[in-house]
């Protein structure tokens, strides 16, 4: 008899445990949902095209300005040819010449007039203002965004390649210096091969790269 009801005591517990495990997983804290802590703007914050803290804004840079709580002054604005961006109750602010941190500083003072307590970040979203040009033999010839920190070789990777015509040993970096243009050789096999590496030099904005 008493075996009896041991066994029946423990069909009941195994029988039981899936309903236990189910109510313990319901008690667990939801993981939260990235996707809308982003939208809400409490999530992580928007990536920008550089993160370099000295980058300065130039004309047709897009830039990202976010007003804490402020979603009808928050807006992603491109820089006009005139260096200005247009913001709602500031109306044109100037963006070119300054880096994202003394942007969002100017117009957190700016909006201490209409806003308690503003909270601005400035990111660039895309550099449009900074320019590189690869011309002749490769696949994509044309203007690249210029990025910190780009070489020649980088800049060569931008356009995609050589094509079968291309004299890799001849190709030369034309830069403007005070009036003058400058040429500077780049010797892609040596470079490649880890010899003459002084010659691939950071690119500026401006810079053509010319590819015999």
């Amino acid at each position: 008899m008493i075996k009896g009801l041991q066994r029946l005591l423990v069909v009941a517990l195994l029988a039981a445990i899936p309903t236990l495990a189910q109510q313990d997983g319901s008690k667990r804290t939801p993981e939260p949902d990235t996707q809308s802590a982003a939208q809400s703007g409490s999530g992580t914050p928007q990536r920008g095209a550089t993160e370099d803290p000295n980058y300065v804004i130039g004309p047709q840079d897009l830039i990202d300005v976010n007003v804490w709580k402020e979603t009808d002054i928050s807006r992603t604005v491109p820089v006009r040819p005139d260096g200005k961006i247009s913001l709602p109750l500031l109306n044109d602010v100037q963006a070119a010449g300054l880096t994202p941190t003394q942007l969002g500083a100017q117009i957190t003072a700016s909006l201490k007039k209409f806003v308690t307590d503003p909270q601005v970040t400035v990111i660039v979203t895309a550099i449009n203002s900074q320019r590189i040009y690869v011309l002749g033999e490769v696949t994509r010839p044309g203007a690249f965004p210029l990025l910190p920190g780009t070489t020649v070789l980088r800049g060569l990777s931008s356009a995609g390649g050589f094509t079968q015509f291309a004299k890799m040993k001849g190709i030369y970096v034309l830069r403007l210096e005070n009036g003058k243009q400058v040429k500077y050789p780049f010797n892609y096999k040596d470079v490649v091969s880890g010899k003459h590496s002084e010659q691939d030099i950071v690119l500026k904005a401006g810079d053509t790269i010319v590819v015999p």
